[in-house]
């Protein structure tokens, strides 16, 4: 089996954890499996290096500064390998098999990075190469950077490039959790996650791996996430299914759009759990939600709307004075845009909502979430701005 394992910043922060992960790579070589190893600096030394920048820098000294918490990483887990009999280099940019090519502005070049993956990964029957995270370099040999997490994006796009089976993110955390235990108790590890369930939860605060990494994730590809602790690099932890699609996709039935107003609807706790309850007495499902500061908006079948209007009107009239009244209007469609890149993509609203607005057709409600844009329109536009949304994604 071929395997691109990525061990962070804690799980080499000692010499002691060095020899850890040293030792897992020697059992997993000697188990007859390629490995790949791409390594984070030692502990905190990049953000101590950035504090150490009073001075005004360039981008070029700054990317050169940076990695050196890179290059000493893989200096040391190289030598602990070599202690270990397995025959190991290290890689850095500047290095004649370095892989991962970019732009000056640390855009990934495709065809460069594929082609000199793949040329590594036909060495790796015979040597286990150790490759710096979070450095590219251009195609002049100049060093960049791939942004926060980037050890993160190395690994996985690598493990995309190099054909590899698998890609371990190392970490000092136990997979992925119920719950931050340091937070919650009886936060428990998950076995596994989707992407775009992992997406969603990385870019609300959950650091577990990049967000940038997971758009290379394919189907093809094992991603899972082990405690550096663990020791094996080959099982345990959680594991990451499935692949991001871009998708566009178009509700068949139409909506209604019913409103419950309140001036005091912000400051009432568990005001939206009192509204989804008395619309699941009446077994009604919601499609979506959007809240304001003085009201919140429900979008469901609209065969059902006359008896949701009913129920979230009960709710009103016996509740404590901190809603007003509700509104329902109708038909409205819904657009969905579904994909991985979406939160990489600056100006992703703008781009959907210049156009439509551009063909005169008004945009009712825009929800969105870390990798989709749900837009709802009249119904009758509803098949133009699908034309419109599709010409530019």
């Amino acid at each position: 089996m071929r395997v691109v394992a990525k061990f962070g910043g804690t799980s080499l922060g000692s010499g002691d954890r060095v020899e850890r992960a040293a030792d897992s790579i020697a059992a997993a070589v000697e188990a007859g499996h390629e490995i790949a190893v791409v390594a984070s600096a030692m502990g905190s030394t990049t953000d101590d290096l950035l504090d150490e920048i009073t001075f005004e820098v360039g981008d070029k000294d700054r990317a050169e500064i940076v990695s050196m918490g890179e290059r000493t990483s893989v200096r040391m887990l190289k030598a602990a390998l070599a202690a270990r009999g397995v025959n190991a280099m290290f890689l850095e940019p500047g290095r004649d098999e370095w892989p991962v090519i970019t732009n000056e502005v640390g855009e990934v070049d495709v065809e460069a990075t594929s082609e000199r993956a793949a040329a590594l990964a036909a060495q790796m029957d015979m040597v286990v190469p150790v490759i710096t995270g979070f450095l590219a370099q251009t195609l002049d040999g100049g060093v960049t950077t791939l942004g926060r997490g980037g050890s993160d994006t190395t690994a996985v796009m690598l493990g995309k490039y190099m054909d590899a089976d698998e890609v371990v993110i190392v970490t000092d955390v136990e997979g992925v959790m119920t719950g931050d235990p340091h937070v919650v108790e009886g936060a428990r590890n998950v076995a596994s996650i989707t992407v775009d369930e992992l997406r969603n939860l990385s870019f609300r605060g959950a650091e577990v791996i990049a967000p940038s990494a997971l758009v290379y994730k394919d189907e093809d590809l094992d991603v899972r996430v082990v405690h550096y602790q663990h020791g094996d690099l080959l099982g345990g932890g959680t594991r990451i299914e499935g692949s991001f699609e871009n998708l566009i996709d178009m509700r068949e039935e139409p909506l209604a759009c019913i409103t419950v107003a309140g001036r005091a609807i912000r400051n009432r706790p568990g005001i939206l759990a009192d509204l989804s309850e008395a619309l699941r007495a009446e077994e009604i499902n919601i499609d979506a939600v959007a809240s304001g500061m003085d009201s919140v908006t429900f979008y469901i079948d609209t065969d059902a709307s006359d008896r949701a209007e009913a129920a979230l009107h009960d709710e009103v009239v016996v509740g404590d004075g901190s809603l007003s009244s509700v509104s329902t209007e109708g038909d409205y469609a819904v657009i969905r845009v579904m994909g991985g890149e979406l939160p990489n993509r600056p100006g992703v609203v703008s781009s959907i909502v210049g156009p439509i607005a551009d063909a005169g057709i008004n945009v009712h409600d825009i929800i969105t979430s870390a990798t989709s844009v749900a837009i709802f329109v009249s119904w009758e536009d509803r098949e133009e701005v699908l034309e419109i949304v599709q010409a530019e994604f």
